[in-house]
C-alpha cells in the first residue's frame, strides 16, 4: 500500500487547512486510517483516526474540536481539516493505514509540512 498525502503549506494563526491522503496498491481492505504528526525536536504523536465501517472516529485532546478527519473509502482517502490552528500544529503531518483491528499502523505516507505563523 503506498500512501500519498498533500496539502500542507503555511497558513496563519487561526486559519484552516485540509490535508488529504490517498492510498493506492492495496491488497487487502483498509480497517483504520490515520493522521500522525512530528514537530521538530519532539517524538511523533497520534492527531486522528477513523474506522471505515460505521465511520467511527478518534481524536488526540489537543485537536478535539478544531480538527476533523473524514473518508472516501471510494476514493481510498481519507482528510484532515484543520481550523483554528495554532502555532503548535507546525509539524509533519503523516497519514497511516492499518488492515487489521487493533494492530499497529503498517502503512505510511511520505508526510506534508504544516508551518502555522503566529
Amino acid at each position: 500500500v503506498q500512501l500519498q498525502a498533500s496539502g500542507g503549506g503555511l497558513v496563519q494563526d487561526g486559519g484552516s487547512l485540509r490535508l488529504s491522503c490517498t492510498a493506492s496498491g492495496r491488497t487487502f481492505s483498509s480497517y483504520s486510517m490515520a493522521w500522525f504528526r512530528q514537530a521538530p525536536g519532539k517524538e511523533r504523536e497520534f492527531v486522528a483516526a477513523i474506522t471505515w465501517s460505521g465511520g467511527r472516529t478518534l481524536y488526540s485532546d489537543d485537536v478535539k474540536g478544531r480538527f476533523t478527519i473524514s473518508g472516501d473509502n471510494a476514493k481510498n482517502t481519507v482528510y484532515l481539516q484543520m481550523n483554528k490552528v495554532k502555532p503548535e500544529d507546525t509539524a509533519v503531518y503523516y497519514c497511516a493505514d492499518r488492515t487489521v483491528p487493533g494492530s499497529a499502523y503498517a502503512y505510511w505516507g511520505q508526510g506534508t509540512l504544516v508551518t502555522v505563523s503566529s
